[in-house]
C-alpha cells in the first residue's frame, strides 16, 4: 500500500501504541482487499458495544486501547448496548452484566466516542453528507448511509471501525470506489407500500440475491421505509448498498437496461413472511429494530391511544435512542401504559434468552437475528397485528 509519511510514522509507533494498533489493523485489512491507499473519513459508527456480543475478551481489548492512549479523531458514535442504562432491572438484566456493560460504555467514552448508543445515528448526531467517506459498522446504518444519503462505507467490523475512527482514515477499496457502486440487478417490486411490506421486501431481496447492489423500481421509500428495508437486506443477505429509481441520490447515474430483472411480488413476500414466522405464542413484543424514529413513536402512540392492554402476560419493549425518547414526552407516556420505552438498547443485543423464548417483532432484521443470537422462536407481523395479542 502507498502510505504517506505521516501514516508510516503512525505505523512505526511514533504517535503512540493505540494509534499504532489501529494503523496495523487498517493496513492489514487494506492489503487483504487490495486497497492501494488510505482515504480520509468524516465519521465512524462503531458496533461491538454490547457486553453480550463482545464479552470479556472485547472488554479487555477496549481496556488495552484506552491504556495505549487511543483517541478518536473524527465524529464517532456507538451502536446499541445490552441494556437501558437506567432501566436494566426492568429488563431482567443481572447486576454482573450491568456492571460490565457500563464499563464498556465508559471505555468508549474515554476514547472520545459519543455514547448515544443507537443503530440509527443518521437520525441524530452523526449525519454524513453525499459523497463523504465514512467507516460504519452497523449493517443497517451503513446500508442506509450508502444508499439513501450517498455516503461511502464498506461493511466494517467493530475493531476495524474503531481503528478507522482513531486514525480518521480507512482503506480505500470496495464501496469507496465508483466502479463498485454500480447496480448488479434490477428489482421490480410489487408491495402495498406499508412499513412492514418494505421490511418483507428487504427480506425477500436478501433471500433472492444474497449480495450485490440491487436497483429498485416500483417503490418510493420514506426514511423509515428505507431504514427497515436496509436492515432486512443486510440480515437476510449481505446487501450494503441499494439504489431506488427516483429516490436515492445516485440512482439516476446508472443505465440498468442490460441487467437481470427479478420480480418480487405477492408470492415472494409470502415466502419471506413464512420464513420469519415460527410461533403463534409469544412472551415479548419488541419494536425498534432498527431504532424507532420520532415519526414511528408518534404513529404507534396514535394507534394505541385510547386502547387498553388486556393480556398482561406479554411484555412490550419499544426500543429507540435517548434523543428520540426525549423528543416525544407525550407519546412516550402513552407507550408506557403498554410497556417499556427503552433507550440505547435493543432486543437483539440484550440477553433476552435468559427470560424469553418466543418474541414478536415487526422487523425482518430482528426476525433473522432473534433465532440465531437470542435462541428465540419469532412472530413477525405488522404492528397492528402484533398488538392483537395484547389488546
Amino acid at each position: 500500500m502507498d502510505l504517506t509519511r505521516e501514516e508510516e510514522s503512525i505505523l512505526n509507533g511514533e504517535k503512540g501504541a493505540g494509534a499504532q494498533k489501529a494503523m496495523e489493523l487498517v493496513v492489514a485489512l487494506g492489503k487483504v482487499y487490495g486497497a492501494e491507499n488510505l482515504v480520509d473519513i468524516t465519521s465512524a459508527h462503531l458496533s461491538g458495544a454490547s457486553y453480550k456480543t463482545i464479552g470479556d475478551g472485547g472488554l479487555k481489548y477496549l481496556e488495552d486501547m484506552v491504556a495505549g492512549g487511543a483517541k478518536v479523531s473524527v465524529l464517532s458514535t456507538l451502536n446499541p448496548v445490552g441494556m437501558d442504562r437506567d432501566r436494566w432491572k426492568e429488563m431482567h438484566i443481572t447486576p454482573e452484566f450491568a456492571e460490565k456493560q457500563l464499563r464498556i460504555i465508559d471505555l468508549y467514552g474515554r476514547m472520545g466516542i459519543k455514547t448515544t448508543c443507537s443503530c440509527t445515528p443518521y437520525t441524530g448526531d452523526n449525519v454524513p453528507k453525499f459523497g463523504n467517506h465514512i467507516a460504519w459498522a452497523e449493517s443497517s446504518a451503513l446500508s442506509f448511509a450508502n444508499s439513501y444519503i450517498g455516503a461511502r462505507t464498506n461493511r466494517e467490523g467493530g475493531p476495524g471501525a474503531l481503528a478507522a475512527a482513531i486514525l480518521g482514515k480507512t482503506a480505500n477499496y470496495g464501496l469507496h470506489l465508483d466502479e463498485n457502486r454500480k447496480p448488479t440487478v434490477v428489482i421490480d417490486a410489487e408491495i402495498d407500500g406499508s412499513l412492514f411490506s418494505h421490511s418483507l421486501l428487504g427480506q425477500a431481496v436478501g433471500m433472492a440475491i444474497g449480495g450485490g447492489v440491487p436497483y429498485y423500481r416500483g417503490i418510493k421509500p420514506t426514511l423509515e421505509d428505507a431504514k427497515t428495508m436496509a436492515g432486512a437486506m443486510a440480515a437476510s443477505g449481505s446487501v450494503a448498498l441499494f439504489h431506488v429509481e427516483g429516490t436515492t441520490p445516485e440512482a439516476s447515474k446508472f443505465d440498468v437496461s442490460g441487467l437481470e430483472t427479478i420480480h418480487i411480488g405477492k408470492e415472494e413476500i409470502q415466502a419471506a413472511y413464512d420464513k420469519l414466522n415460527t410461533t403463534d405464542d409469544i412472551q415479548l413484543i419488541a419494536l425498534g429494530c432498527p431504532h424507532l424514529t420520532v415519526k414511528e413513536v408518534k404513529d404507534i402512540a396514535a394507534f394505541l391511544k385510547g386502547k387498553k392492554k388486556v393480556n398482561k402476560d406479554v411484555e412490550i419493549w419499544f426500543c429507540t435512542s435517548t434523543s428520540v425518547r426525549d423528543q416525544c414526552p407525550d407519546e412516550v407516556r402513552i407507550l408506557e401504559q403498554f410497556g417499556l420505552v427503552l433507550a440505547d438498547t435493543c432486543m437483539v443485543v440484550s440477553p433476552i434468552e435468559g427470560t424469553f423464548q418466543r418474541t414478536g417483532t415487526n422487523s425482518a432484521k430482528a426476525g433473522n437475528y432473534l433465532p440465531t443470537l437470542c435462541s428465540q422462536k419469532t412472530m413477525c407481523r405488522d404492528i397492528s397485528a402484533l398488538m392483537e395479542v395484547v389488546l
